[in-house]
């Protein structure tokens, strides 16, 4: 099991969509909400993405793909 730290960036469009939950249900990873700021108009969320490799890295291209900005932290944590 691996995981990657990342910050979220949220535009206004997906301030109110239940990216999250939809990530854990789809790409069977864990996120762990680290920290955030998540407003009316925009949002990020600071947060480690935990599961096996392939997993992860699907999980943070479908992220992308949703329109959410990714940007890696540099932390990949092994367990």
């Amino acid at each position: 099991m691996i995981g990657v730290r990342v910050r979220l960036t949220f535009p206004d469009e997906l301030v109110r969509e239940p990216i999250l939950a939809r990530l854990v249900r789809e790409r069977d990873v864990m996120p762990n909400i680290r920290r955030a700021d998540v407003g009316e108009h925009s949002g990020w969320i600071v947060c480690e993405i935990d599961g096996d490799g392939p997993a992860v890295d699907s999980a943070v291209e479908w992220l992308r793909d949703q329109g959410v900005q990714v940007d890696l932290l540099g932390d990949v944590i092994e367990s």
